[in-house]
């Protein structure tokens, strides 16, 4: 789906919200953010960013210092959580070890004050959802990872919240049955309708499963876009090179305007790129080339292409692509990334190579 962000869509807000711990410094800034109902909405950032709090206070484990956060129009930042009506799942699955798995489903229901055949009807199809009917008489120490956090899940679905609030739930998986559960979150979001928040700092998991990424840095958000948006068009030097994997070329900035850049690099070859927060003739800036974007063979080159010579240092097999690390414009840690198929052409170690990209994939960014 493609969610609006517009004041009548809104079903979560956060209105000029602040956190602090010390009563000094603030962890969370002058937080704006609107989400809809339906949407998938992940945070994305580092360690310290601020995203987990944003969560927490939205799920009345943490109290805003400053601002409102609103639920479906009604102010709930004096709404203990257990009367929000949000489901939540967490990194380290909070299953109560004691009860088997019918039970852990059981509690929110009963808590709720709902009635045992109406509870016992709620825990089946829950556990359908997640594909764990069997293991409905299983205590949590005889389930694996994988399925504690399916249990995690079901148990956050089983009383048909409109909004579930997800913290790092994947984090504790290996990377094939993380990858595996992204998909299943997502499957569910589509199929209930239901509005989800997400915490991550895995970048490949936000694009994956969101309708739109908030990427936090420093207590803010840095830019609120749908996944190919926060990609293609980074708003700062920040996003560009927290979203997927950058070359970084240094360079100066020998004119620019609002869709292009002449770029000086260190070597004195002059390349265009397009302009990211760059405000002055002669500014430093680092030129971002993303290494799928690169191509070596003059037959795969786009028109236009700005070419520049490169020698191979190293090329590492990774299964389906190849990556080949190369010396470019006097830079040692340029890759590039291209696809194991047959007949593809082999580098190797020492091998001078011309390379090449479109001038609209290169952006001059503002130093940070």
């Amino acid at each position: 789906m493609t969610a609006s962000s517009t004041a009548d869509a809104a079903f979560v807000e956060f209105e000029r919200v602040q956190k602090s711990y010390d009563g000094e410094s603030l962890v969370v800034k002058d937080l704006n953010l609107t989400i809809a109902k339906g949407e998938f909405l992940t945070m994305l950032g580092p360690s310290g960013s601020g995203k987990t709090t944003c969560l927490m206070m939205l799920a009345g484990f943490e109290t805003a210092t400053n601002g409102e956060i609103k639920l479906a129009g009604r102010p709930i930042n004096s709404v203990p959580p257990h009367k929000r009506g949000i489901g939540m799942v967490f990194q380290n699955y909070a299953l109560f070890p004691h009860m088997s798995v019918g039970e852990n489903l059981a509690f929110p229901l009963e808590v709720r004050g709902i009635g045992k055949a109406e509870r016992e009807a709620k825990i089946l199809r829950a556990l359908g959802m997640v594909q764990m009917e069997k293991f409905v008489n299983r205590r949590p120490a005889q389930l694996s990872g994988g399925q504690q956090q399916r249990i995690a899940l079901a148990r956050a679905l089983v009383f048909d919240p409109a909004l579930v609030l997800m913290d790092e739930p994947l984090g504790a998986l290996d990377k094939q049955l993380r990858e595996h559960m992204q998909f299943e979150i997502k499957r569910l979001h589509d199929q209930l309708g239901i509005t989800v928040v997400y915490v991550t700092h895995d970048q490949g998991e936000a694009l994956t499963m969101s309708d739109r990424v908030a990427v936090f840095n420093d207590g803010r958000i840095q830019q609120l876009a749908p996944p190919a948006e926060l990609y293609e068009r980074p708003k700062n030097s920040f996003v560009a090179q927290f979203i997927g994997e950058n070359n970084k070329l240094p360079g100066t900035i020998e004119s620019f305007d609002d869709d292009k850049a002449i770029v000086r690099l260190a070597t004195g070859e002059a390349i265009d790129a397009t302009p990211v927060n760059i405000r002055n003739k002669g500014q430093q800036t680092l030129v971002s080339i993303r290494p799928e974007r690169v191509e070596f063979k003059p037959e795969m080159m786009p028109a236009g292409a700005h070419t520049i010579d490169a020698e191979v240092l190293e090329v590492i097999y990774m299964g389906d692509i190849l990556r080949a690390r190369l010396k470019v414009a006097g830079s040692n840690d340029f890759v590039m990334k291209y696809r194991n198929t047959i007949g593809q052409t082999k580098l190797v170690p020492g091998q001078s190579v011309r390379i090449g990209w479109h001038p609209a994939d290169a952006r001059a960014l503002d130093v940070v």
